[in-house]
């Protein structure tokens, strides 16, 4: 790959870290939907991108399968569920933006001290693409963890699944299966989300999770 192809993957990957960081910072379910689904088109240029420079069709496969349902149904689905929901629009969160964006920096410092020495003898892309993959995957555990409402800790999931295909993408060699299946994962994962959605809201009125912590005892003990 030359220098361009080398800066484009790298200037890719880099968005899709950025777009982590932007749902972490996103108060509002609709900006955290159109975060996810921005995130989710870079996570499609991305992979057509190593497809066409390892000429590897089928990371266009990827692209095109991040792009239909991670950008576009998903995202108009989970829109649907807050309107036929009619829930609150604002998103909950266990702590404030300052220390959550603090300790996401801290958690891509930790990728990278992690990531870099023990692939000291791939390629630079590879071990930057890696870094930048569990970097996202990190900062996907952390909003699950940051995010009171249920649907803010789905998109959290599904930005870790993102966090994932990007290291995939970035593996020469990679098998497609492997990729399908965990696109699989991600969408019977999101079906069972959006039973549980329905579940919830039907009994507490809320998909803020602080209601579950209640009914099962632990707002007493507090």
């Amino acid at each position: 790959m030359g220098e361009i192809g080398y800066d484009m993957a790298h200037l890719l990957g880099a968005s899709v870290l950025l777009m982590s960081f932007a749902l972490l910072y996103q108060r509002r379910l609709t900006a955290l939907i159109s975060a996810f689904a921005t995130q989710s088109v870079f996570l499609a240029a991305a992979a057509a991108w190593q497809g066409f420079f390892q000429d590897n069709p089928h990371l266009y496969v990827t692209a095109v399968i991040a792009l239909l349902f991670k950008a576009l149904i998903i995202p108009l689905a989970l829109l649907r569920i807050i309107e036929r929901l009619g829930i609150h629009r604002t998103v909950q969160q266990a702590m404030g933006v300052g220390p959550t964006m603090a300790i996401g920096v801290s958690l891509v410092t930790l990728a990278l001290l992690l990531v870099l020495p023990l692939t000291a003898e791939a390629s630079a892309l590879t071990r930057e693409g890696l870094a930048l993959a569990l970097s996202v995957v990190l900062l996907g555990l952390l909003m699950m963890i940051t995010r009171r409402n249920a649907i803010g800790q789905v998109i959290g999931f599904m930005s870790l699944e993102n966090g994932l295909i990007l290291a995939a993408i970035g593996v020469r060699g990679m098998p497609l299966v492997v990729e399908m299946l965990v696109a699989f994962a991600v969408m019977v994962a999101f079906i069972i989300f959006g039973i549980f959605f329905f579940q919830i809201r039907e009994r507490f009125d809320s998909l803020d999770i602080h209601y579950l912590e209640s009914f099962r005892g632990e707002g007493r003990r507090e």
